[in-house]
């Protein structure tokens, strides 16, 4: 698959690597040579260029920009026209408070931050994911705690989509865990938040609440 990023930082390193060499990566973003970094960091094989790019030239597409300007690079990349038919993974986490102390998740008139993208691009199969573990967690190999694999949750709802994303969870070396539709993304960004406040109270990086079970048959 073709899978594009809106955005170079830290998590978007993260989840690139655990894909390049599987799939075709595609870098984007508003600040060209920051992709271009990123991108010869991952490997030659690797894409880069701007925000219309990253999405004209992909079938799924990773936000993974900060939470308060998603939708502004989604705008960047072309408006909601440009994600039509596109997989499109979520995986902010809208905490707007945290370098004040405060870890309360925002909501958008009683919905969530993957549901107002879903709004702003209604033609696009939006995905929530990968939101619940720092990139430091992405980047083990695999991500494993007392001999069993990390369960990641997400949730969407268009069944195409998911089963896009569910392989790509697989090959980061986790399971997979499907909620249901795109509303329970007003659970998993609240639970998140709980992560970020363990995060910045001293906790280990490798914090994901209790999401660990163990394999069946």
């Amino acid at each position: 698959m073709k899978i594009g990023f809106l955005g170079y930082g830290n998590m978007a390193e993260a989840l690139a690597s655990r894909w390049v060499g599987r799939h075709e990566i595609f870098i984007g973003g508003r600040a060209p040579h920051k992709a271009e970094a990123l991108a010869h960091r991952l490997g030659a094989s690797v894409n880069y260029g701007g925000s219309s790019e990253a999405v004209r030239e992909t079938e799924i597409v990773v936000l993974a920009t900060p939470h308060e300007v998603v939708v502004e690079a989604m705008s960047a990349a072309g408006g909601p026209s440009a994600f039509a038919g596109k997989t499109l993974i979520d995986l902010n986490n809208p905490v707007p408070g945290v370098a004040a102390g405060d870890f309360l998740t925002r909501s958008f008139d009683g919905k969530s931050l993957a549901e107002k993208i879903a709004e702003y691009a209604p033609e696009a199969h939006v995905v929530k994911a990968f939101n619940m573990c720092q990139a430091s967690v992405w980047k083990l190999t695999p991500p494993e705690f007392d001999g069993r694999r990390l369960v990641v949750l997400y949730c969407g709802d268009d069944e195409v989509a998911k089963t896009r994303v569910a392989g790509l969870i697989e090959e980061t070396g986790c399971r997979h865990v499907d909620l249901g539709g795109l509303e329970h993304a007003r659970l998993l960004e609240p639970a998140a938040a709980i992560v970020i406040k363990l995060l910045f109270s001293g906790r280990d990086p490798h914090t994901v609440l209790n999401l660990i079970e163990p394999e069946v048959g």
